[in-house]
This record gives C-alpha cells, structure tokens and sequence, in this order.
C-alpha cells in the first residue's frame, strides 16, 4: 500500500459559531428588543417623570447623543476586532489583555444579572396579565420556568430564529406606542397641544434631574451588543457600525417622541403630580385608553409581556456569546467554548446560562422574595452599572487602540469622541452609583451588597489572565486576539 493509502483521515475541524447567518436588520432587532422599549416606556419612564417631570424627553435625548458619540469609536474599532467576547476583545486590545480578561469577566457577570433578571420581570408580567384577563392568578414562576425553556431552545437553535422572534416581538411593541402617540396627536397632543418648551436646555437644571439620568442611561443597555454577533454577521465591518448606529438614533429619538407626547397628553406642568399620585406608574396606560381605547391598553399590557421575553431572549444570546468566547480562549472551562454542529449555537453556554437562570429562579422562589422589587430591581442594577463601567473602559480602549496610528480614521473619531465618550460615561457611572438606590430600592448595605461583584470580577479575571501569562506564553497571546482580524 502507498504511503496515501495508509495515512489516517485529518481530524474534523471543530464547529463554530455560523458565519454569515446575521445581517444589519436582524442586529438591529438583537439590539433593540434588548433595549426594550416598551417596558422602558411603560415602566420606566413614569418614575423618571416622578423624578423630574417634564425635563425627561431632553434626558433621553442627552444620553443618546452621550452612546452616539461612544458609538463612533466604538464602530471604528468594531473594523478591526471581530471577536464574540465584544467588550473582551476591544478592552484587550486597546488597554492590554489583563484589562481584557477584568472586562470579559464583569461582561458575564453583568449580562447574566440582565438576563434573570428580566426572566422574574416577564415571569411577574405575565401572571398579572393572565390574571387579568381571566381572574385566575397563578404563581409568578411557573411562567417564568415556562419562559425559560423557551428562551434556552431558542438560544440552542439557529440564531436566525431568535432573530425573526425578537423581531416580530419589537414590531409589536413599538406599534402599539406609535399608536398611543397617534392618538395623543389625533386629540391635539394634550391641553395645550404638544409642548416644544420641554425641550430647552434650561429643563435639565431642575431637581430631580440626576436621578432621572440613572433611568436614561440604562434605557439604552444592550444597544453595544452588535459586536457580539461580529462573528456570525455578513460583512460584518460594514453591518456592525451601520446597526449600532441606527440602534442607537431609534432609541434616542423614540425614547424623546414618546414621554415628550406623553408628557404633553397630561400638561407638561401637570405631568409630573400625576406621575407621583395614585396610579402614576400606570399613566402610560391610562393615557392608551382616553386616547386610543381601552383596547390599546389592553394590548399594551399583553405586549409588555412579549417585551420582556424578547429582551430576556436577546440578554440570554448575548451572555452565551461571552461565555462561548471565554471559553474558547481558556479564561473559562473549554466546555464552554464548544458549539452544536447541527445549530452552529453555543450549546454548552446556553446550557450553563438556563441553569443560572433557573438557580436563581429557586432562590427567588425559597426565599419569599418579590419577583420585580427584588430579583429583577437589584439584578437590573448590578448589571447596568457593570455594563456603564464597560462601556466607559471600552471607550478608553478605543483611544488606545488607533493611538499609534488612526488607521485611515478621522481624528474626531479614533480620539475626540472615544475621550468625551469615556469622560460622560464615566460622570453618569458615578452619578448612578451615588443614586444607586433609585435603581434598586434597597438600603445602603444591600446597595454595596449589590455593586460589590462587579470590582471583585474585574480583578478575578485580571488574575486569570495573569497566571496564563505565567504558565503558557502562547496561550496568552492568543487571548483577545482569536478571531480579531477575520472577516
């Protein structure tokens, strides 16, 4: 036999994640139903109104304009490093792997704390609302262990089915706003018809205001994770900056529309006394049914749920990204970095994150503990602050990245706008921390309790790195870098 006959097959090459399968439009639906709208709209925005009344459409405004300009450094970057770490990549390659390794950690921890605690938000959702339509109450977790197993199939399927879900979730719910707001325009915009003075500068010196920033800035976490797809996107160095982008100025301008005509319905001067009163937190609601009909409201409600799930489906993918990356590159067990050959999806993350999900469900459950007030609240802050935190570093990084040379990038781009982004984020960090329990509701204790992990992940992954660097030089190499200038 010749020495072609007898030679032993090569080994198969390992599955990973599908190349290709994402385009612009489905980054754009990841992203946003992410975002939430609705349940920033409809939950959210009355406390903030509560806060400052009629100074919150400029806030909405003022932080997009804030992540518009972190977004132009962060897309220029996004041209060079494609890596489904995200964060973990950029924060590696501008500011050292260390830092990376810091960042990848906080990254999974924040995105996990999202994740479950959006699982409780949808499972409290969606038993009032049955209770509501049919009078029959049932136990908040019993949805949410539904939503669960729902959420991890579609994550362990192909990731253009999750795309065409969130999708049709997103399209539902900024349609039933959009009809609110047609309404509102339908009966002249309010008492004294839509009020453009809620839109000078002068609102935002009012009391109130910087509590009112702790809900903006976070109604916009999860726009930064296009990246996170960079390695199953088409033409990903066009469709990544192209889909942070128009993530980033939909939120921001809907976001402005929405409480500005809200705010008009009731009386810019009357908006905020209603807020603060009885039934202020269904206000949202109670302007759906005199301006659109009680059917909208209704609708509104049901579609609160499906908000939650598509956002709790889009923390879940993006999470499993980072655990996937991490476990690729060692900073994890490498269980964790293995995908489904059938599905391209990364089985084992989706495996190990729905058992998170479900641990803290049971937990939830033991401990008598509130679904929204609790698990969702304080889960919800620990992870907006740690992706702020990320996002202030990423913006660093990028600065340190096209510092030895701007790569055919303008100025304003690779250095004015990744420094002012870095110094705002870095403000509104602080500004969020000192007004933590706005977020939270919690006592100055739980508070640290609850900010606590985030540094304590930082340098876990910091020493990680580290000791790889001791022990493998190779290895060390490697981390950040895999996959950083494909495509």
């Amino acid at each position: 036999m010749s020495a072609q006959q007898t030679a032993a097959p090569a080994p198969a090459a390992a599955p990973t994640l599908e190349r290709g399968a994402i385009g612009t439009g489905d980054l754009v639906f990841f992203v946003v139903a992410a975002a939430a709208p609705l349940t920033v709209m409809a939950g959210a925005a009355p406390v903030a109104i509560a806060m400052a009344g009629p100074a919150v459409p400029l806030g909405y405004l003022v932080a997009g304009l804030l992540l518009a300009v972190f977004a132009a450094g962060f897309t220029a970057m996004s041209r060079h490093v494609r890596n489904a770490g995200a964060f973990y990549a950029y924060i590696g390659r501008g500011l050292g792997r260390p830092a990376g390794a810091g960042a990848a950690y906080v990254a999974l921890l924040a995105y996990n704390a999202l994740e479950v605690g959006l699982l409780a938000a949808f499972g409290h959702f969606t038993a009032g609302a049955f209770a509501d339509l049919t009078g029959v109450r049932t136990a908040w977790w019993l949805w949410a262990l539904g939503g669960l197993v729902a959420i991890g199939v579609l994550g362990y399927l192909k990731v253009t089915l999750s795309a065409k879900v969130l999708g049709a979730a997103l399209v539902l719910e900024v349609l039933i706003l959009l009809v609110l707001e047609t309404g509102i325009l339908a009966h002249g915009g309010g008492p004294a018809g839509p009020d453009l003075t809620v839109l000078t500068p002068g609102r935002l010196t009012g009391p109130g205001v910087g509590g009112m920033f702790v809900l903006a800035i976070g109604a916009f976490i999860g726009f930064e994770a296009t990246a996170l797809y960079a390695e199953e996107t088409r033409d990903a160095a066009r469709a990544v900056p192209r889909a942070t982008c128009l993530a980033v100025a939909f939120l921001a301008l809907f976001y402005t529309l929405t409480t500005w005509l809200v705010i008009s319905a009731y009386g810019a001067d009357h908006a905020q006394d209603v807020a603060r009163g009885p039934g202020g937190t269904d206000m949202f609601f109670t302007a759906a049914t005199r301006f659109a009909g009680a059917w909208a409201a209704d609708a509104m409600r049901l579609l609160l749920v499906t908000s939650a799930f598509a956002a709790t489906l889009a923390f879940h993918n993006g999470a499993t990204r980072y655990g996937y990356a991490l476990g690729r590159e060692g900073l994890l067990p490498r269980r964790l970095g293995t995908v489904s050959a059938r599905t391209r999806a990364p089985a084992a993350a989706v495996l190990a994150q729905s058992a998170c999900a479900l641990v803290t469900v049971a937990v939830t459950v033991a401990a008598g503990a509130d679904p929204y007030a609790v698990t969702f609240l304080w889960t919800s802050g620990t992870g907006i602050v740690g992706v702020m935190v990320l996002q202030a570093l990423a913006a660093a990084a990028v600065f340190g990245f096209f510092r030895g040379g701007r790569r055919g990038q303008p100025r304003w781009r690779v250095v004015a706008a990744p420094l002012v982004a870095c110094a705002g984020l870095t403000a509104l960090t602080v500004l969020v921390c000192r007004n933590f329990t706005l977020l939270t509701g919690a006592a100055p204790g739980v508070n640290a309790a609850l900010l606590a992990p985030l540094p304590l992940a930082g340098a876990a992954g910091t020493a990680v790195a580290l000791r790889i660097r001791r022990r493998d030089r190779t290895a060390y190499t490697r981390l950040t870098t895999v996959d950083a200038e494909r495509g």
